[in-house]
């Protein structure tokens, strides 16, 4: 005798029908990743029409709003899997395509083929850091980045054409200098060389008095003048890594930020 596979009840054994759970996704955490991601599409149109100064404007936008989101998601208890995903996709387009494309346009085509070859080989290193990121996020020490943080790669990217806009650098004068640097954070990104990432410094605890004295004299030597002072510290930071890396080298420590520990990070959820 065969038995007839029964449907699953759609009433509650008392005879109340069972009510279906809806699935939504968090409204602010989504709402600040579209804005980096707008801010990112906003570099691409501008450059596609010649205005590079916004361009960079969306590039550092988009990087302030990407700071955010997952800050707010973990503060207002509404992370998701959705909002990993669109942060991932929305950084892919904001510091991945975007600076690499805003580069082709302002110098690197002027190169011919090797112009494309190095925006290509920045947009493809990119994708493979995020994707990395995404998968590496439970076993890398959370106080470093393995290889350069796609945002400071796009903030060097944009820095030096802010730059050289503000210092009147005609943009095929710096073609070459162009290309190498458009490799160079390229193919950072994709190395295993750590990055501190900032992610150990809590700002709900107290801090000693000349902490703050030393904020605001930062922010006043930002607005010395903006586009150098900025250039100068991505690119210092850019440098950082391998500087690190070699003292760790030197001093015999181990030199990866894959973790030791069972603990997952608590900092999930936040791409770059």
């Amino acid at each position: 005798m065969t038995l007839e596979k029964q449907p699953p009840p759609t009433e509650a054994p008392s005879g109340a029908p069972v009510p279906l759970r809806q699935k939504g996704i968090y409204m602010l955490p989504n709402m600040i990743t579209l804005a980096a991601l707008f801010g990112g599409f906003y570099a691409v149109v501008m450059s596609m029409n010649g205005r590079f100064d916004l361009a960079t404007l969306g590039i550092f936008a988009a990087m302030i709003l990407d700071s955010l989101d997952g800050r707010v998601a973990r503060m207002t208890n509404t992370q998701s899997a959705f909002g990993e995903q669109m942060d991932s996709l929305s950084d892919m387009v904001s510091f991945g395509a975007a600076p690499a494309l805003i580069a082709y346009e302002w110098t690197l085509r002027d190169l011919g083929r090797w112009g494309w070859i190095a925006a290509f080989v920045y947009v493809s290193c990119a994708a493979l850091r995020l994707a990395r990121f995404n998968v590496n996020t439970a076993v890398v020490d959370k106080r470093y980045f393995q290889g350069l943080p796609s945002p400071a790669a796009a903030a060097l990217v944009a820095g030096a054409i802010w730059l050289a806009g503000e210092v009147d650098v005609a943009a095929a004068e710096v073609a070459w200098p162009m290309f190498a640097l458009t490799l160079y954070v390229g193919l950072t990104m994709v190395t295993n060389v750590p990055f501190y990432s900032f992610k150990d410094m809590h700002l709900r605890k107290s801090v000693p008095f000349a902490a703050i004295v030393a904020i605001a004299l930062g922010i006043a030597v930002v607005n010395i003048h903006p586009p150098t002072v900025l250039f100068g510290l991505f690119f210092a930071y850019g440098l950082s890594g391998y500087a690190l890396y070699a003292w760790r080298r030197f001093k015999g420590q181990p030199t990866s930020v894959i973790s030791t520990s069972t603990d997952e990070p608590d900092e999930r959820g936040l791409h770059d």
